[in-house]
């Protein structure tokens, strides 16, 4: 006899979380390797504090450079395993806010060596906010479902056994 053929299974929740992780990490590098090979193709000057606009945004190579750098890192990330690319997504993410609160505050002066402009700010805590929140989907929350490839195992209250016994 044969065996019974395998109940139809659901899409694995880690199958759906991971593809987000990738598909995120992937899409955000490729809006940044354009921004970055536009701003070669520009033959913008390196250190300028003055950009040029590419794709509405200020750019000058140094920005350009570090575009196309970040984006090649979100690649590699993806093509390495979704946790890698969830782990990059958050601290690239993180650094994105870091650099428009920092690029904020230097903005019209000499010490402006990214070019950036306020729509630059603006672009730098979008795409932060994002790969936070496509990095941390999934990974990051006080109640994962227990299929959740990020969900680890805790023991529940009532198996604990340090607890103190009352009289009921």
């Amino acid at each position: 006899t044969t065996p019974p053929p395998a109940p139809a299974r659901e899409p694995h929740l880690g199958a759906r979380v991971f593809a987000v992780q990738r598909a995120g990490a992937v899409l955000v590098a490729l809006v940044l390797l354009v921004f970055g090979l536009l701003g070669f193709a520009g033959g913008l000057d390196y250190f300028s504090t003055e950009g040029e606009r590419i794709l509405g945004m200020s750019s000058n190579g140094l920005l350009s450079t570090i575009s196309v750098v970040v984006a090649l890192v979100l690649l590699l990330a993806a093509a390495r395993s979704p946790r890698v690319a969830s782990t990059v997504m958050i601290v690239v993410g993180a650094l994105f806010l870091l650099s428009a609160l920092g690029n904020l505050a230097v903005l019209r002066t000499s010490f402006n060596i990214l070019a950036f402009e306020f729509e630059n700010v603006v672009f730098s805590v979008v795409v932060g906010m994002l790969l936070l929140t496509l990095g941390a989907y999934g990974r990051i929350s006080g109640h994962l479902p227990e299929d959740s490839p990020y969900a680890h195992p805790h023991a529940s209250v009532e198996d604990a056994d340090d607890l103190p016994a009352t009289p009921a």
